[in-house]
Parts: C-alpha cells; sequence; structure tokens
C-alpha cells in the first residue's frame, strides 16, 4: 500500500533525479524547496502531467525524504536509493509522510495558528481512538472527542504553577481560540490525513485505512514499551497494556 500510495512522488523524484542534480538548471524557485515555475512545466511536459499534480507530488516527495533540497539543486534521499530493494524505507518514507500530515493539506486560512496548533495535538488521541474501534466511527462522536481532548491541553496549560511573585498571565481575550469552533478544523485534519493515505472518510464516518491503523498501532505499542521503563514504572507487558487499552471507550 505504502509502494502504491507513493508511486506518483517517487516518479517525481527519480525525474528529479535525473533531470536536477548538481550542474543541471536551477531546480527551485529563490533556493526555496518549491518547484519553479519553468521546472514544474518541464516536469509535467516530461511525465505528461498537470503542472498541479506535479507540485503535488513534489510536495509529498519532500515530506517521505524522497528527495533532498539543496540551495538550487535537489538530490535522491537514501529513501529513494533503497526503494526497489528495502521494504523498511519504503514504510519509513510513509511514516515519515504521515508524521507530517498537517503539511499536506493548506491549513484554514481563517482559524487562528494558536487554534490549529491544539487540533494538531490533540489528533493523535483521536487517531488512537479510530484504530481502538477497528471500523468506521461517526465525524460527531470524534469531534466530541476532539473537543474534550482540546479542553483537557487548554486546561493543562492554566494549571501551570508560577513562581511566588511571577504574575499569572491576563486571561485570554473573548477573540482567543477557546471559542473557536472545531468542526472546520476536524474536516481539514481528516482530509489531510485522507491525502496521505492513513484514512478514508465518506457519508459522515471516518476509518483507519490499514497502513494508518498499523502505523497508530506502531506507536501506541511504542508507547507502553516506554510505559515499561524504570522511568514509566509500569509493570505489564506491553501485549497486555495494549489489550486493555483496546477495550476503553470514552
Amino acid at each position: 500500500m505504502a509502494r502504491v500510495g507513493l508511486a506518483g512522488p517517487v516518479r517525481v523524484a527519480r525525474w528529479a533525479d535525473a533531470a536536477l542534480g548538481p550542474g543541471s538548471d536551477a531546480a527551485t524557485a529563490d533556493g526555496k524547496a518549491t518547484l519553479s515555475d519553468a521546472t514544474a512545466a518541464r516536469a509535467a511536459a516530461d511525465l505528461g502531467l498537470s503542472t498541479r499534480q506535479i507540485r503535488a507530488d513534489w510536495d509529498t516527495a519532500r515530506l517521505a525524504g524522497l528527495v533532498e533540497v539543496h540551495g538550487d539543486s535537489a538530490r535522491p534521499g537514501w529513501r529513494l536509493r533503497a526503494w526497489d530493494r528495502d521494504d523498511s524505507a519504503v514504510l519509513r518514507g510513509w511514516v515519515a509522510l504521515f508524521d507530517a500530515w498537517s503539511l499536506a493539506c493548506p491549513e484554514p486560512a481563517d482559524h487562528e495558528p494558536a487554534a490549529v496548533a491544539e487540533v494538531v495535538s490533540a489528533m493523535p488521541q483521536v487517531l488512537s481512538f479510530l484504530q481502538l474501534s477497528a471500523g468506521p466511527v461517526p465525524v460527531e462522536q470524534l469531534l466530541d472527542l476532539l473537543e474534550q481532548r482540546v479542553t483537557e491541553l487548554r486546561t493543562e496549560r492554566c494549571e501551570v504553577t508560577y513562581a511566588p511573585g511571577v504574575p499569572a498571565p491576563l486571561a485570554a481575550p473573548d477573540d482567543a481560540p477557546a471559542d473557536a469552533p472545531l468542526a472546520p478544523l476536524l474536516d481539514w485534519a481528516v482530509r489531510a490525513l485522507a491525502s496521505v493515505g492513513a484514512l478514508t472518510h465518506g457519508d459522515g464516518h471516518a476509518t483507519l485505512t490499514p497502513l494508518g491503523s498499523w502505523a497508530v498501532w506502531v506507536k501506541l505499542e511504542q508507547i507502553c514499551v516506554a510505559a515499561q521503563s524504570p522511568a514509566g514504572n509500569i509493570e505489564q507487558s506491553a501485549e497486555d497494556m495494549l489489550r486493555g487499552c483496546a477495550q476503553l471507550r470514552p
């Protein structure tokens, strides 16, 4: 699934390797990671794609670590070099894309950056619930969970202890992100996660793909393993902890 999902970005990355290596024409505009208009048009002509698709695949290739941009030139990342012979390189590339899901789809322009950051911080819990549910989940239920988690994050910030003599920060203004509706931001997060292949959505429900479910399971397992360490101070096996978590509901 990871190979299929990243086939387009791999194709563009290999084109960039051949056409935009050191000594060739500039790959990017003003030394940035975005393709210049001329380069995007050239790639579109060579690969028979639209410039919009070229730019989308280029951005995905960068997020997955398939290409590395240095100044005005691009070079292949190690994952692209190992793509055909190493399945772990493919999975690592997809996980890198999954971790960068919030960059895969432009965030809503009419929302405060602080509100967007809160939703990004809260989404791991939403993804964990999707994984443990093992099936379609109503978006309304995800919204309720997201609102609960964002409220918890805001409460944790308010519980910070200040040293004696240090005044607490002023109360947030009425237009603070606390009043921002979360439904549009959840919709953005779901679309962004769908764009990287982590979930599917439709008819008011969202479901993790097998690849997305695997990625979330691995992260949950890593948390459980860390919790078993002396620092975690939990004396249960990771498998028992995961099975216990699987029976929980909000």
